[in-house]
């Protein structure tokens, strides 16, 4: 937003912000409480008995809706005012938060979860345009900054509040958290933001999103149906697939044939921009894949308390709030190369270390490497993105920005895929041969927790032993990929700022230009 509305005092853009940062903290909450929920969730008596591949997109359909209507929310904003978006994305959040709480099946948590991530996406694009309307320059880095620590929050207060809710009343009790803070953003932002509009009103471009959802709905689709029982040779996988990347290249010579694209990928061409990009999804697409193995790993085959797992969680939470800052400093000092490039090489070896963990691993290794990992990914997410932005001209910076908070989107949403493809997959094809000659062989080894419902059932005890031993193996080889992804990024990274000095990096001046340009 280039025009600053000179009536605003500071203490109404205090105001403004404190109900900015509220909506933003129900955005991260929402991403992390659900992997607290998904062992109850796939539990057949206490749970909806939900398979490996219904909980993936009950996770993954969140960010493959959030990162496709990212430019329809922008775009909406600019036609009818910001505020008015941001309020109909919270209610909309709001109502399939309690749709999500009260779902009878998978399916229907499915939906909500989908019509969770549209409204998200609502909040997030005009939540930076009001911060870029409402403050000027000279002090538009400390607002963003302070809406940008909202994620520290929800991500350390999300899964211990989840896991103390499920611990003492039902799985969808993690989903009524949302409720009062909606209340709370409605009324503050009725009473408190202002409703500004863009004098240029952006395309709402309903091909592009069509296209782009459709087709990562398709690829997602395939590469999970790809790992449940009847494996890779069904013709459904791979035109699935098929149709899905037909559909994204489709998406791509749209966007690249119009004169101001949503997503637009000529900006590609800059070696920089695209293997910091890259950087960033393959992040992304590890850490939400990790997340998502490792709840069960967690409740599953160690047997721990939702809020003991949520507990879990807090170093690393820590560790992404104290390597954010951290990095940009030593980036302005040192090179993106050096500072994110060594981050993203220390979060591949603590996705190595994964490799090592067994039922009885001590907690204690647990948290350190977890820590360790939060501070990786602090110290590569700000100064890459900063350095990534820096390397396009001002003209340029917000369809970048929209680019890469999409690809990170695209990246949870592959991520989710792929690892939890790989888990899903190789639990079934090893616990086969342990299941044959039992009643209903293939269904009991759908998963972990079914084998283990299983052997209370059939009273084989020695059948959970061998569900954790198993499933643990399956999280080894997902590790072994996650740490394949990472290493790339930050091969990519290297080769692309290696020639880069500190002062050529732009992790300073270009995160400023970065936040000037937002909204």
């Amino acid at each position: 937003m280039s025009t600053i509305d000179p009536s605003q005092s500071p203490s109404r853009q205090r105001r403004i912000l404190a109900v900015l940062v509220v909506s933003a903290v129900l955005i991260w909450i929402d991403s992390t409480v659900l992997g607290i929920a998904l062992e109850r969730l796939a539990d057949p008596v206490h749970g909806l008995g939900a398979t490996p591949g219904q909980l993936q997109w009950a996770v993954g359909i969140y960010s493959l809706l959030f990162a496709t209507a990212l430019f329809l929310a922008g775009a909406l904003g600019d036609r009818y005012g910001h505020r008015t978006v941001l309020m109909t994305g919270l209610l909309v959040f709001g109502a399939a938060s309690a749709w999500a709480a009260w779902a009878t099946d998978p399916v229907g948590l499915i939906l909500a979860r989908a019509t969770m991530g549209l409204g998200g996406a609502l909040i997030m694009p005009t939540s930076m345009a009001i911060i870029g309307w409402t403050f000027p320059p000279e002090r538009r880095a400390g607002a963003i900054a302070i809406w940008s620590s909202s994620a520290g929050v929800g991500v350390a207060v999300g899964p211990v509040l989840g896991g103390l809710l499920i611990d003492h009343f039902w799985w969808g009790s993690v989903f009524t958290i949302n409720l009062p803070i909606v209340v709370f953003g409605v009324i503050g932002a009725a009473v408190v933001l202002p409703n500004p509009r863009s004098p240029q009103r952006r395309r709402l471009d309903p091909l592009g999103l069509g296209l782009s959802t459709l087709g990562l709905l398709g690829l997602s689709y395939g590469l999970i149906e790809g790992g449940h029982q009847g494996g890779w040779d069904r013709w459904q996988v791979w035109a699935s697939i098929g149709a899905g990347l037909v559909l994204l290249a489709g998406f791509l010579f749209s966007e690249w044939r119009e004169q101001e694209p949503s997503f637009d990928p000529r900006l590609f061409g800059n070696r920089r921009f695209a293997a910091g990009n890259f950087a960033l999804a393959a992040v992304f697409l590890t850490i939400t894949g990790q997340s998502f193995y490792l709840a069960f790993y967690l409740q599953g085959a160690r047997g721990m308390s939702a809020l003991h797992a949520g507990l879990m969680s807090l170093p690393g939470a820590v560790g992404v709030i104290v390597g954010a800052p951290l990095g940009a400093r030593l980036a302005a000092r040192l090179g993106v190369a050096k500072v994110s490039g060594t981050a993203i090489l220390t979060l591949a070896l603590c996705f190595a270390a994964n490799l090592f963990y067994d039922v009885e691993t001590s907690l204690i290794v647990i948290g350190i490497i977890g820590g360790l990992a939060g501070l990786a990914i602090g110290m590569t997410v700000a100064p890459t993105t900063a350095a990534v932005m820096a390397t396009l001209p001002m003209d340029r910076i917000g369809a970048g920005s929209a680019v890469n908070n999409a690809l990170r989107q695209v990246g949870s949403v592959l991520g989710v895929a792929v690892l939890g493809t790989v888990v899903s997959s190789t639990y079934q094809h090893r616990i086969a041969p342990s299941l044959s000659g039992l009643p209903n062989s293939e269904a009991i080894g759908t998963s972990a927790e079914a084998t283990r419902h299983a052997a209370v059932l059939l009273h084989r005890p020695e059948l959970v032993q061998t569900a954790n031993d198993t499933f643990v193996h399956a999280m080894h080889l997902a590790a072994g990929v996650a740490a394949g992804f990472v290493l790339s990024g930050a091969i990519a990274l290297g080769l692309a700022f290696r020639t880069a000095r500190p002062s050529q990096s732009g992790v300073a001046d270009g995160a400023e230009r970065e936040r000037a340009e937002i909204g």
